[in-house]
């Protein structure tokens, strides 16, 4: 259910996103960083709530995140001005980090056996799939008939009935050692991610060379290079830069930045050339887009029956070749473009993203003990949310400026480069999955699994000895 908030907030936001600007006054770069604010805020903190989960207690942190993305919707939904919603966008990005990432890690805690944990995989990637088929029709339908508020309103139900399931079937569950906030990793991604967005966002209307885009752009670059250098020296970093000794792991991550990079990139495209460039109403906009979207409800599944059988290469492949298939139909978009070329191009790239999802999710957490499951499941989940904040920034610094009118030529360049990080995906897919890449993965498990906790404090030990002490007067 968490999954499923999210990823109709996904769907719905973008739909709305015409209807918010007329609202609201916004222009094309405040329609990006409605969008972005919340992914950013999402990929700079999910490391730290996988770790935190690890440490407090899985259900715990998760059900601390439904109420706050609950009470961010509603929020939202009383937005009066652009600056207001943003903020309240990064309110529901604070709890949207404690959701995904730490739901994957009750899924791979769970489920240990590694076919039973593809399968369960699939059967969260289907929800994902749901979630992305009923948003564009849910969106249009609050947007035509009501207003683009209600499509916030919809999470508010499904957030506190969320909560009261978590409480009554979801066991708590924790890491067998505490890990301890790393302050100045956490700082370093930040500035990272925030300082590369605003770069990407603002420079076009400021110019790519003006100073302070420059000087952003360089901060950016610093504090990604200091990340590594600080991470790789502290005894429990936030980000943990020996996962990344995996190349199936490092594959996964790069993965999940193009993968998402162009499903975030599509879904920001795709809603302005319908409903600025062809002039259809929210509800038809949506209604175009259920192909994509019960393509990725019906492979979802398979893809996860794919990787328990055949491992992670296969749909892997499929999935980049058919984005880059889908993705390079679109370059050809004109204001007349026919309705069956567009559901074309949208079921094949339906069909990439169900494929795309579970052999990522698998990749991260099956190589890993389970005492990182949630810092590695965070990682993953970040490199998504990373992907999905450049995907917006870059396909919409290619088409600022261009007027309705010229929005579907404009697109061509953003279409092709989203294609070719559908390539980026089908080679990544087959290079990360070979024998000596796999190999890696084993050593990296046997090096993790093998060497004591560095610097941990076991929990239940602390546990035990304050309830010792409470039994003996001591």
């Amino acid at each position: 259910m968490s999954l499923l908030i999210v990823g109709i907030d996904v769907t719905i936001v973008n739909v709305a996103l015409p209807a918010i600007g007329r609202g609201l006054h916004a222009s094309l770069s405040d329609l990006q960083w409605s969008v972005d604010a919340y992914t950013l805020v999402l990929a700079s903190l999910l490391m730290a709530s996988g770790s935190t989960a690890d440490r407090f207690g899985r259900r715990r942190v998760f059900q601390i995140g439904l109420v706050l993305f609950t009470l961010g919707s509603l929020a939202c939904s009383l937005s009066t001005s652009v600056s207001a919603l943003v903020l309240f966008r990064c309110l529901q990005a604070l709890g949207g980090s404690m959701l995904n990432p730490v739901a994957l890690s009750i899924i791979s805690n769970t489920f240990t056996e590694p076919r039973a944990r593809a399968k369960a995989m699939g059967v969260w990637g289907a929800v994902f799939g749901m979630s992305l088929a009923l948003g564009p029709v849910l969106g249009g339908l609050l947007v035509t008939s009501l207003t683009w508020r209600a499509i916030f309103w919809i999470n508010v139900p499904v957030g506190i009935a969320a909560i009261i399931l978590t409480q009554l079937f979801v066991p708590e569950s924790k890491a067998g050692t505490a890990r301890r906030f790393d302050p100045l990793g956490q700082l370093l991604v930040i500035v990272m991610l925030v300082t590369l967005t605003y770069s990407v966002i603002e420079g076009p209307s400021r110019g790519w060379g003006s100073p302070l885009i420059v000087v952003t752009f360089a901060v950016a670059a610093v504090a990604a290079v200091a990340l590594v250098r600080v991470e790789s020296r502290r005894a429990q970093p936030l980000l943990e830069v020996r996962f990344f000794r995996s190349v199936p792991f490092s594959g996964a991550s790069l993965i999940a930045v193009f993968a998402f990079g162009i499903l975030s990139g599509f879904l920001f495209l795709n809603t302005l050339y319908l409903q600025e460039a062809r002039g259809y109403s929210a509800m038809h906009a949506g209604l175009l887009t259920l192909p994509m979207a019960a393509m990725i409800c019906l492979f979802a599944p398979v893809s996860g029956r794919l990787v328990a059988s055949r491992g992670s290469r296969l749909p892997l492949v499929l999935a980049g070749l058919a984005e880059a298939a889908s993705l390079a139909l679109l370059t050809q978009l004109s204001d007349t473009t026919s309705l069956p070329y567009l559901l074309l191009s949208y079921v094949v790239f339906g069909i990439a993203c169900g494929l795309v999802n579970a052999p990522i999710s698998n990749t991260a957490v099956s190589g890993m003990p389970n005492s990182q499951a949630g810092v590695a499941a965070s990682v993953a989940s970040a490199s998504r949310q990373t992907g999905s904040v450049l995907g917006v920034a870059i396909t919409g610094s290619i088409i600022a400026g261009a007027p309705a009118a010229s929005l579907a030529s404009a697109s061509h360049a953003a279409w092709a480069v989203l294609a070719a990080c559908g390539l980026a995906v089908a080679v990544l897919g087959f290079a990360s999955t070979t024998r000596r890449a796999l190999g890696t993965a084993q050593q990296v498990r046997e090096m993790l699994t093998d060497e004591a906790p560095r610097a941990a404090v076991p929990v239940t030990s602390r546990r035990e000895v304050r309830t010792h002490d409470r039994a003996h007067g001591t």
